[in-house]
């Protein structure tokens, strides 16, 4: 988790991952920052996140995007 948390730290730096569970809901990620996100973590843990992968409720915490890195870690 503290490595997703830096890589998320490099690209919003001012977002309190940590603790924020409506990343989405409150508009603190855009469209960039989530093309950003996918291509550091597919990079980061050698996985492909596709499209069908790309909703809020993946993307709304730092706890939800771990979930999803694993589950795609372990297909």
């Amino acid at each position: 988790m503290e490595k997703l948390i830096s890589i998320l730290q490099e690209i919003k730096p001012d977002i309190d991952f940590e603790t924020c569970t409506t990343l989405i809901d409150d508009e603190l990620l855009d469209s960039f920052d989530i093309i950003s996100i996918v291509g550091e973590l597919n990079d980061a843990y050698d996985i492909e996140i596709p499209a069908s992968e790309i909703v809020p409720d993946n993307f709304n915490s730092a706890a939800a995007l771990y979930d999803m890195v694993n589950r795609l870690a372990e297909e």
